[in-house]
This record gives structure tokens, C-alpha cells and sequence, in this order.
């Protein structure tokens, strides 16, 4: 059965699943970052987490799968491919996009911020589908929103729309 492989990346998890052509849902599974082992092992984890689910698609569904799509936090150029920044992650210019595509076997990758690409999801099929104009703010380990207009989500002229971002000013400070 032809299927893509879907990814997010998040700052301590990973969800994933394969998918249909037809949208079907085949497969999800979960895995950690691993953060905590610094950068080059959280890109080795999601890598090899997504050769899993490549091999799964192989021996589940008789061929590997056509396409992924894959979502991370941070600063993304999608597209040259590139996770710029992740804080939570520790990461710094990644070639995420061309290294998926060289573990996957060639299939095209699309890499995409996490928090967009779910704001594009909401704006197509969830609370958002048929507004002119939407704001998305999920909550996670990180925070980021994403900005919906005329059925497009905005990333702003250097990529950082909706990285609205945390930082501690007074670490004795009120809650």
C-alpha cells in the first residue's frame, strides 16, 4: 500500500505515523529526542526513528514509503531544507531535509516548523477551516503560533512569525 512517513519533532518527543496516499492512517508510534545526550544525538534519533518507520512501512505494507514530512521546532528555512535553531534540541543549521533523503532511501522530504505545519493543518481540516484570518498557539515544551491568513500561513519576511519564545527574567521572580 503506497504511505508517507509523518514526523513532528517536538523538544522532548516524537510523534510519528505512516499514512495512506488516500489518508488513511497505517501506523503511529512515539519515541524521545534524547535531548539530553546534546544535538548530533537527537538528529541520530530522529534519523534512525525515521529508517523505523520506513522499514515498518517495508514489511507491513509490502513497499517503502513515497514521501516524508517532517516538522520540527525552532527556526526552519524550509526551503533549503535547513533546521536553523532549536534551543530546546541544541541544534544549529541542520541539513535535516537532505540528510532524512539520503537515510530514507532518496524519497522526497519536506521539512517544516512544527507549529506552522500544525497551524496549516488547523486551517485546512480543524477549528480554523473556512476563517479569513486564524491565530494557532499550541503549548509544549517550547512556545510558537502560527498566523493564518486567506488560507495561507504567514512566516514573515525572515521566517520567525509567531516565535512568540520564553525566557526567564528573574529566576527568583513570581510564578
Amino acid at each position: 500500500m503506497r504511505h508517507v512517513i509523518a514526523l513532528d519533532v517536538g523538544g522532548t518527543g516524537m510523534k510519528a505515523a505512516l499514512v495512506g496516499t488516500d489518508g488513511t492512517l497505517l501506523h503511529e508510534a512515539r519515541r524521545a529526542t534524547g535531548r539530553k545526550r546534546g544535538a548530533d544525538a537527537v538528529v541520530e534519533t530522529i534519523l534512525a526513528f525515521a529508517a523505523d518507520l520506513r522499514a515498518h512501512g517495508e514489511e507491513h505494507f509490502g513497499e517503502s514509503a513515497v514521501a516524508a514530512g517532517v516538522a520540527v521546532p525552532g527556526i526552519v528555512d524550509a526551503e533549503k531544507g535547513i533546521a536553523v535553531y532549536a534551543t530546546n534540541l541544541g541544534w544549529r543549521d541542520v541539513p535535516l531535509r537532505a540528510l532524512l533523503g539520503q537515510r530514507l532511501g532518496g524519497i522526497p522530504v519536506a521539512l517544516g516548523h512544527d507549529v506552522r505545519t500544525g497551524g496549516l493543518a488547523e486551517g485546512r481540516i480543524g477549528a480554523g477551516r473556512g476563517a479569513d484570518r486564524f491565530l494557532f498557539v499550541p503549548l509544549g515544551t517550547g512556545i510558537a503560533g502560527a498566523i493564518g491568513i486567506a488560507g495561507r500561513i504567514e512566516a514573515g519576511a525572515h521566517g520567525y512569525a509567531g516565535e512568540i519564545g520564553h525566557i526567564v527574567v528573574r529566576p527568583e521572580g513570581p510564578d
